[in-house]
């Protein structure tokens, strides 16, 4: 069955599930892109978690993103570097891994990449459990500078010994900070007070209501500011169009056709931009392991508390 732990995964069968994917959004998945990146971490591919993720706005109009898991052997960096995946930088991005790599323990990796942009993107899972504090993380001379500048924010909001994932986005040279939120962080008036205390729009009321039922955050930096650029949260569930108010005919088309992982759960992400423009980013899945550290910690917690 498509999506399911069972399924034959390898560069060729990945590639042309991307290729089916891409096209119901009238994507066109670029093989120079693709074949590439999958045969850089081929050796991975038979036990990860893959993944394909759809965005409501207008900026990511034209692409489509696939993801995957990898575990902690694989340096996901030196490994795009390696291959030719990404040029090398004296950006603080190209040191801060390897800054994170000698400070804190690692459960397993990710790398996130569109199909006709090729490599954007990873991600460092903590051990389950075992979050960071920015106190530590913030002593890296690549970390960026908002996360001490936003440390108020985050001690406040009950956010900052319990960091759970970093992203780093080579391309948008922006990092991401993951956290295993305390419940209060998804109720209405403390939702509103955190998007008010970093100058972010009011949610909407169906925004609110999504905020009920997530299972995380996560807040987006950049190293050109001090500012939180985008607050942003996760729901697991096996009804997407349930939080979908308004959709592009392309994204409905993809929400109601894809052909994988039909009865796996999805992921579906919420943000407000500064402008005021609410979206939404669908995560299907054309592989998933419920025994993976993406189904561990804090999201089975939120599945525990609701069941």
């Amino acid at each position: 069955m498509p999506g399911s732990v069972d399924v034959p995964v390898d560069t060729e069968s990945v590639y042309s599930a991307i290729e089916e994917s891409a096209a119901l959004l009238d994507v066109a998945a670029s093989e120079d892109a693709v074949r590439p990146l999958l045969a850089a971490f081929e050796e991975a591919l038979p036990e990860a978690v893959i993944a394909f993720r759809v965005a409501t706005n207008a900026r990511h109009e034209g692409d489509f993103d696939a993801r995957f898991t990898l575990p902690r052997h694989i340096d996901p960096y030196a490994t795009a570097l390696a291959h030719g995946l990404t040029a090398p930088t004296d950006h603080p991005t190209g040191r801060l891994l390897a800054q994170i790599q000698q400070l804190c323990p690692i459960n397993s990796y990710g790398v996130d990449f569109g199909v006709t942009s090729g490599f954007k993107k990873i991600w460092i899972y903590f051990p389950a459990g075992e979050h960071e504090t920015l106190e530590r993380l913030g002593t890296l001379e690549a970390m960026p500078r908002s996360v001490a500048a936003n440390n108020g924010f985050f001690t406040r909001y009950g956010l900052a010994e319990k960091v759970d994932v970093i992203g780093i986005d080579y391309r948008a040279r922006t990092m991401n900070l993951y956290f295993a939120a305390p419940q209060e962080c998804f109720e209405r008036d403390t939702v509103l007070a955190m998007h008010r205390d970093i100058g972010l729009p009011s949610p909407s009321e169906q925004m609110f209501a999504f905020c009920e039922a997530s299972f995380g955050l996560y807040t987006t930096l950049n190293w050109e500011s001090g500012d939180i650029e985008r607050m942003s949260y996760g729901v697991k569930t096996d009804d997407p169009m349930a939080f979908f108010a308004r959709l592009g005919t392309k994204v409905e088309h993809f929400v109601t056709h894809m052909p994988y992982g039909v009865r796996d759960p999805k992921m579906v992400y919420a943000a407000v931009t500064s402008g005021g423009e609410e979206y939404y980013k669908l995560q299907s899945y054309y592989r998933w392991r419920s025994v993976s550290r993406l189904n561990t910690a804090y999201i089975a917690v939120r599945d525990k508390e609701s069941a």
